[in-house]
């Protein structure tokens, strides 16, 4: 697959871990950071929540990484694992929230049919950033290797970048994503699913 990665020279300007490291004592040093990532971060939340919600998430992650900044392994020069590790764990946080909202909703007031609660909210939430035939697919993967394969095909991280983002090491990367594919390459009669795994139409 050919990656146009947002990738910096950085010979020519602070790598993240001294910008982060600065930050510390000047706060203000970390508005860096989001001026160089948030608009990776907000494209990649954005195909898996829609851009509504990127909006806010974007906001969230960058604010979690402010707060966690102090923490960060100044020896990893690059924050792109760091912060998509973050972006990723806000979106399994907002779909268990999605899901317990919708559960509540079922309390209060149940739908006649209540089978296939789960899978009817996952879609309903990937439906806003996946064109068929991928919505069903791809809400049929475990949120493991969900979040490996996106990480991967829109990330654009390598699979040592998704090791460190999701805290697992590079061989649950390549065994989660292999996994991944070859469900993928199954449900859509053996079409290449990384090649195929595109943006959706912007509805905002």
């Amino acid at each position: 697959m050919n990656r146009t990665r947002h990738a910096r020279d950085t010979t020519d300007e602070e790598d993240d871990a001294r910008i982060i490291a600065h930050s510390v004592r000047e706060p203000e040093r970390f508005s860096a950071i989001f001026d160089r990532h948030a608009p990776y971060i907000h494209r990649y939340l954005a195909r898996r929540l829609g851009r509504q919600v990127a909006d806010d998430l974007t906001a969230e992650t960058f604010l979690a990484a402010f707060h966690k900044r102090s923490r960060y392994d100044l020896d990893r020069r690059d924050a792109r694992p760091w912060l998509y590790g973050i972006a990723t764990n806000l979106i399994g946080q907002h779909r268990r929230d999605e899901l317990r909202d919708h559960r509540l909703r079922q309390t209060i007031a149940p739908d006649r049919d209540e089978s296939g609660l789960a899978d009817r909210v996952a879609a309903e939430v990937s439906a806003q950033a996946l064109r068929q035939p991928l919505v069903s697919a791809v809400t049929g993967l475990s949120p493991g290797d969900r979040d490996v394969l996106l990480l991967v095909a829109w990330a654009e991280l390598t699979y040592e970048e998704v090791a460190e983002a999701l805290l697992i090491p590079v061989g649950t990367v390549r065994s989660r994503l292999h996994r991944a594919r070859v469900k993928l390459r199954a449900a859509l009669g053996d079409v290449n699913p990384t090649n195929h795994i595109e943006e959706p139409v912007s509805h905002g």
